[in-house]
């Protein structure tokens, strides 16, 4: 049998008579027919493309179109003048929220408040995901889920109305159970110190429901046939979490923490604008708020513009950087 079986042998450029320069005429024939094939390709599945061009069109109009005005940003946009008539002004505007004093403070509270949030918001939904999976199916199961899940319906103005009403220092809730364990009423929603704690608890309360969704619909693609042959190993739940569901669901995981970092400097503009107020300004100026504060307040748009684009910079930046390191990790990457 040994003798029957050949080995194939690559083939090379130079052992094919249809490989080799362009002046081939079996080459020069084959770019017509490969066209031809591609075409008739494209009108067989032109279902597809009807489908995708709604979504095509929507990127366009709406997402690539608008960024004709981040010129603005290195204009000093007049409306008479518009975006086309006001004259240039270079890079002035970065160069001056550079040198501004606000510079350093803008920035480290939004890297602090944005790593805060990261590292708490993050984890948790993946920590919840397992947990729910270990329950059984039924009742309780669906009530835990929709228990977890439903405070991602409540908006954001309802739920810093909920802050300010439970956080109250006279009627709150949580200062009374301070005061009857003997503690002094605490200010939160007017102490600087406060206000990433309040921010970052408040944040994973609203969306770790929802995050945690898109974990238990990847541990549900697991197959169940190696929960069982870890049973019958001798396997105890925590170790089939460790060796089975984390390892099963890592490359989603990847992925979510790759566009978590890439939105990583883009908070919830809404809710930091919304909590903060005279007393707390110091630790919740963001980019963002600084952003509405200066363009819209202020009327300085091109100031606001570069400021925001700097914003969109860096995030790009870290977007870039993750998903080479995650690639270079052979873990799951964006592209």
């Amino acid at each position: 049998m040994a003798d029957t079986v050949v080995q194939a042998q690559p083939v090379t450029a130079a052992d094919s008579p249809h490989q080799g320069s362009s002046s081939d005429p079996q080459q020069r024939r084959s770019a017509p027919a490969r066209r031809k094939s591609r075409t008739i390709r494209v009108l067989r599945a032109w279902q597809l493309y009807v489908l995708l061009a709604p979504t095509l069109v929507y990127f366009l109009v709406f997402k690539y179109w608008p960024m004709y005005g981040v010129q603005i940003a290195f204009r000093d946009y007049t409306p008479a003048g518009g975006f086309t008539e006001s004259p240039w002004a270079g890079v002035d505007h970065f160069v001056r929220f550079f040198s501004s004093y606000q510079f350093g403070t803008v920035v480290s509270n939004t890297l602090l408040l944005a790593i805060m949030n990261l590292a708490f918001v993050f984890p948790i939904p993946i920590l919840l995901a397992l947990l729910v999976n270990q329950l059984a199916q039924g009742r309780f199961r669906r009530f835990v889920q929709n228990v977890l899940y439903a405070p991602t319906f409540i908006s954001t103005v309802v739920v810093v109305g909920i802050l300010f009403i439970l956080l109250s220092p006279r009627a709150g809730l949580i200062n009374n159970a301070i005061g009857l364990f003997g503690g002094e009423p605490i200010f939160f929603m007017g102490s600087a110190e406060w206000f990433r704690p309040v921010y970052v608890a408040s944040s994973v309360w609203q969306e770790a429901g929802f995050n945690m969704v898109v974990y238990l619909a990847a541990l549900a693609g697991i197959d169940p046939a190696l929960h069982d042959a870890a049973k019958v190993d001798g396997a105890s739940k925590l170790r089939r979490v460790w060796h089975i569901d984390l390892p099963g669901i890592a490359p989603v995981i990847s992925v979510l923490f790759i566009l978590a970092v890439g939105n990583l400097l883009n908070l919830g503009f809404e809710k930091a604008l919304l909590m903060q107020t005279d007393l707390n300004v110091a630790a919740s100026q963001v980019i963002q708020t600084y952003t509405y504060e200066v363009g819209l307040q202020q009327a300085q748009f091109s100031y606001a513009s570069a400021i925001g684009l700097f914003n969109s910079v860096l995030n790009l930046a870290l977007l870039l950087t993750f998903n080479q390191v995650a690639r270079r990790a052979r873990q799951s990457s964006l592209w």
